[in-house]
Order: C-alpha cells, then sequence, then structure tokens
C-alpha cells in the first residue's frame, strides 16, 4: 500500500512534527509512505518530496497574505490568524500522487492548497483522510474558535475581520467548505483529540461525515528519560535549582498561556518567596531570548530548537513541564514531555485532559487562571513524589502514544477505505 501524506510544511510547527512522526512509523509497519510539503524545510530527502516549481508556492503565499492585508484595511494584526485557502497548487497532476493508494491530507493551508485544489484530490477517486490538526477543517477561515461559537451554526461576523457581517468572507468560505463537502461524503475526517473530534462533530459541516479520533504517534525510544544532571552541564543549566519548562514553537503565541504562566510566578514569589528562589524557568521556543525579561525567577532561554537530541536534553533538564494554554488540541510538547518522564501540569482546556491523569503523572488547572497554576506547581513541589510521578508519566506515554500503536490504527483505517473503494 503507497501512502501520500500531505503537509504544508516538513519540520516547521507541530503538525508537520506530527505528521513526520506518523509517516516513519507507517514505513516501520510495512507501509511505502511519504510526505508532500509545499516547503522542504527538512526531513529526510528519500522520503519528503517538496513541490517541483516552489517559488509558485512562494508566490500563492505571498499574494494570499497580501489579499487578506487589503481585505483588512491594511491592518497586519490578525494577518497569519486567517485562511480563505484562495491559492494553491494542483498536486493531482505529480507522480507521486498518481502512484498513492491513499491520500491522508494533513496541515494545507498559507497558499499550498485552494479549495478548488482540495476538490480535485477529493474528485479523483482516491480514498482520502483528513487528519485534523486544528479546527479549520471545520470552520470558515480561522483555525482556533476563540470562544466565538459561530462554526456550529454557518459562520459571519468574524470578530478576526476588520470588515464583519452576516455574509463576510468566513460566512462565504464556510459556504464553500459546504459544498466540496457535500460533493464528497466518503472524506473521512481524523481529530488528534477527543476534544477536537466532538467539536468536529458539532459543525453542521461534517454533521454527515465520518469522523474519527487518533492520536499522534511518537518515538519512545527517541523521547526517553536520562540522566538530568548531564543534561543539564550540557546545557549550561544550574544544577541547584528546580527548573520548570515550558516550550512552544512560538512562545510569545497567546493561546500558549505564557502570560498566565508569568502571572502564576509572580504570585507564587510574593505568597512564597522561600520557594521562588529555588525555582528556575527554561524556555524553549522561537522568542524566548525577548520573553525571558519580565519573569519573577531565573529565566533560561534557549531558543528554538529543531534538533530531536537537543531537545530530549532540554526536556529530562527539567523537574516539571507546564502548558497554561488557553486553548490546545494534542499538543507535541505535552507528549514528548512525558514520553521524557516529566510530571506535567496543563491547562483544561482541548485535548490536555485526555493526556494528564490527574493526581497520578500531573494535574490540571482552570485555564487562564494564575493562581490556581501558582498552587499546583507549588503542590507539586512540596508535596508529591515526582519520581514517582515521573514513572507513571513515562508509562502513559509509551501504552498511549507509541508508534506501533497509533500505526495500526491508520493502517486498519487505511485498509477498510481502500477496500470499500476497490470493491
Amino acid at each position: 500500500m503507497k501512502v501520500l501524506l500531505v503537509n504544508t510544511s516538513a519540520i516547521t510547527g507541530g503538525a508537520a512534527i506530527a505528521t513526520s512522526r506518523l509517516a516513519a512509523s507507517l514505513r516501520e509497519n510495512g507501509v511505502e509512505a511519504h510526505i508532500l510539503v509545499a516547503n522542504r524545510d527538512g526531513g529526510d530527502p528519500q522520503t519528503v518530496l517538496a513541490l517541483p516549481h516552489r517559488w509558485r508556492h512562494k508566490w500563492h503565499f505571498l499574494w494570499e497574505r497580501l489579499r487578506i492585508f487589503i481585505l483588512q484595511r491594511f491592518k497586519r494584526q490578525r494577518l497569519f490568524d486567517i485562511d480563505p485557502a484562495w491559492t494553491g497548487t494542483d498536486i493531482t497532476r505529480l507522480q507521486c500522487f498518481r502512484e498513492a493508494d491513499i491520500i491522508h491530507l494533513n496541515w494545507v493551508n498559507q497558499g499550498f492548497l485552494s479549495l478548488k485544489d482540495m476538490e480535485k484530490i477529493l474528485r479523483s477517486g482516491k480514498p482520502v483522510v483528513w487528519t485534523m490538526h486544528d479546527m479549520w477543517n471545520f470552520m470558515g477561515i480561522c483555525h482556533s474558535e476563540r470562544d466565538c461559537g459561530g462554526y456550529k451554526q454557518h459562520c459571519g461576523s468574524c470578530p478576526l475581520l476588520t470588515v464583519r457581517g452576516e455574509n463576510d468572507l468566513s460566512h462565504r468560505i464556510w459556504a464553500k467548505k459546504q459544498r466540496l463537502y457535500a460533493q464528497n461524503p466518503d472524506i473521512v475526517f481524523v481529530g488528534c483529540s477527543q476534544w477536537i473530534a466532538q467539536a468536529a462533530k458539532e459543525s453542521p459541516l461534517l454533521a454527515h461525515h465520518r469522523v474519527e479520533s487518533i492520536v499522534n504517534p511518537i518515538d519512545c525510544q527517541l523521547y526517553k528519560p536520562n540522566d538530568r544532571t548531564e543534561a543539564r552541564r550540557r546545557l549550561h543549566l544550574p544544577q541547584d535549582k528546580t527548573l520548570l519548562l515550558f516550550c512552544a514553537y512560538n512562545v510569545a503565541t497567546p493561546l500558549k498561556g505564557l502570560n498566565n504562566l508569568r502571572t502564576a510566578l509572580s504570585l507564587l514569589r510574593d505568597q512564597n518567596p522561600a520557594l521562588a528562589g529555588q525555582i528556575g524557568l527554561i524556555l524553549m521556543g522561537k522568542g524566548s531570548e525577548t520573553e525571558a525579561n519580565d519573569f519573577p525567577v531565573e529565566t533560561y532561554p534557549l531558543g528554538l530548537i529543531n534538533n530531536v537530541a537537543q531537545k530530549v536534553e532540554v526536556y529530562n533538564a527539567a523537574n516539571l513541564f507546564v502548558i497554561p494554554s488557553t486553548q490546545d488540541n494534542l499538543p507535541n510538547t505535552l507528549m514528548e514531555a512525558k514520553a521524557c518522564g516529566l510530571p506535567v501540569i496543563g491547562s483544561r482546556v482541548g485535548g490536555i485532559p485526555q493526556m494528564i491523569h490527574e493526581g497520578e503523572d500531573g494535574l490540571l488547572v482552570a485555564p487562564a487562571n494564575g493562581q490556581a497554576l501558582a498552587d499546583a506547581i507549588v503542590r507539586l513541589l512540596t508535596a508529591a513524589d515526582l519520581s514517582a510521578m515521573g514513572r507513571n508519566s513515562r508509562q502513559s506515554a509509551l501504552e498511549e502514544y507509541s508508534t506501533s500503536a497509533v500505526a495500526r490504527k491508520y493502517i486498519n483505517l487505511y485498509k477498510e477505505l481502500y477496500k470499500t473503494k476497490t470493491s
């Protein structure tokens, strides 16, 4: 069986990482899997295929952003929060597409595939699986709900738009998706978390489509516990601090909740100064150097790290992982932290409650609640057996996110769809 996974980039962003891991796990289980990307920013050149004329994608990306800039009356705010899928590339003409038995779409925005391109894919007759790494598939133009709820009806009056109304861009794109999906009832949508799968079912766009929930995989032989002392020595981090870890592709992304962590640590310092003096904070991700200045504890910015071995060292250098998101799907960072044996604290939002076993491998807190987060940090650092929690964290990662378990679920889905199409 030949599977073509399609994603905008090879290694940049959570969807790219998840797609790469899935492709590797499929190959390990006997499936011939390749990834088609618009931008080959890394990855194995034997399995990652890029568009033949990549300059066209750059032009499509810039042209689409320019149109959005004009639509927003020349305001840069929200420029990258909106994806109308106006421009893209017809990948059905490519040899890798023609040879594939299964087309597995992932995150395909920002000038890679237009809605017209998606229509050609769906009309090709090939079975199509579409993994939802965010909410774009069942909304109008945005990737996260932001407490709007418009997608549960028909979108419109979008808070992201400068010019909004019942028939604004968000509603028009929503209507185009409705027509596209209605003409292609056999697409199978997959949510990376139970939360996003349930949210998708609440949208009229997917009301008559099959929606599954399959988690992303992680290689637990790469992401595993190692010696903390050695990890800190190599990263030039202090040995005498209790280190918290916060990481994201871009740490300043509002939905990731860094400001809430800042508030929590300020409250902790005021309420428990002795404990605060023992704490340090590791920031890993784009923008960490800039964001590190305003924290009430010693902060160690490491920047964006793509090298897996270096990322594993960062996880192993920490005592506790904190993810105070206000919205999230099934964060790779939380999965990585658990595989490396870290106790975790996360917000009770999105797919995070599915990943944290309360009191066993971590704690859940109310989102955007600095005091609750501060209390959880104090509780774990003063009253919990972090070693036991770390072992539980590692064990749950092995049981729930191993590459072999996830690959089997997708392979069974592929075989079912292929058999149905060819019978």
